[in-house]
């Protein structure tokens, strides 16, 4: 199973986050990638807490014959389609698109780094991975989504919207 990782707090091309939200996964099927399934969209505080506005996130199942290279490839490419400027870490974004999960391949040292290295310490990317994949466990640590969804500071809460 593919897994990724959407979410934005700034508006851009396609209108509010939620509508760039909606739009990046339009723009993921046009590009030739099945999404097999997608939760429901969170609000979450900005990580680690600044005065930026509250993240809309979600994740998405998605089936394609890139490999995780090429995938990535064309995260950045939508991000980049969607208005997303690089420059200062955590900053506010119109959209961040991240390969959290590809058939529990683990990669280190060139990108895409897998799983995800921060994946397991947020709660924006656990409770709506939780809502479409409940029986999944970590690659690496090996534990299940519960026990990891568990063990987040209080401050990693997300409130389905």
């Amino acid at each position: 199973m593919i897994y990724i990782a959407l979410g934005a707090n700034l508006a851009g091309p396609a209108g509010s986050p939620r509508d760039t939200l909606d739009a990046a996964l339009v723009a993921l099927e046009d590009a030739g990638v099945v999404v097999a399934a997608r939760s429901a969209w969170y609000r979450t505080s900005p990580v680690p807490p600044s005065d930026q506005p509250d993240y809309v996130n979600g994740v998405a199942r998605l089936v394609t014959d890139l490999d995780p290279v090429a995938l990535l490839g064309l995260l950045h490419r939508l991000e980049d389609q969607f208005g997303r400027r690089r420059g200062e870490i955590n900053a506010a974004r119109t959209l961040d698109l991240d390969l959290l999960d590809y058939d529990e391949l683990r990669r280190t040292g060139a990108p895409p780094l897998l799983p995800h290295p921060r994946m397991a310490e947020r709660g924006f990317v656990l409770f709506p991975l939780r809502e479409i994949a409940p029986d999944w466990r970590h690659p690496v640590l090996d534990q299940p989504i519960d026990t990891l969804i568990a063990a987040l500071a209080a401050d990693q809460a997300a409130e389905r919207l």
